[in-house]
């Protein structure tokens, strides 16, 4: 490639894109949800699984994911044995 080709390249891509400032302090979450016992944001670092069980910071409840889209959170069920059936 040319000199003049490749400084002409990286002109136009300069121009054509815009320069981003990202910030790795506070990774801008991929989704988020409401806690439906106290109504604190829940974020997601990345895209939720449908049936994930995570913990609420807010009040410490576990929610289950129920819908991805649009995003639902629910309280988890209770783990209880089956004793064997």
């Amino acid at each position: 490639m040319s000199q003049s080709m490749s400084q002409s390249m990286s002109q136009s891509v300069g121009q054509s894109m815009p320069q981003q400032t990202l910030s790795t302090d506070h990774p801008a979450p991929s989704a988020a949800g409401v806690c439906p016992e106290c109504e604190q944001p829940v974020a997601f670092a990345r895209a939720p699984l449908a049936g994930q069980v995570v913990s609420c910071v807010g009040c410490g409840a576990e929610l289950e994911v129920t819908s991805r889209d649009p995003l639902r959170l629910e309280p988890a069920p209770e783990v209880e044995e089956d004793w064997g059936e």
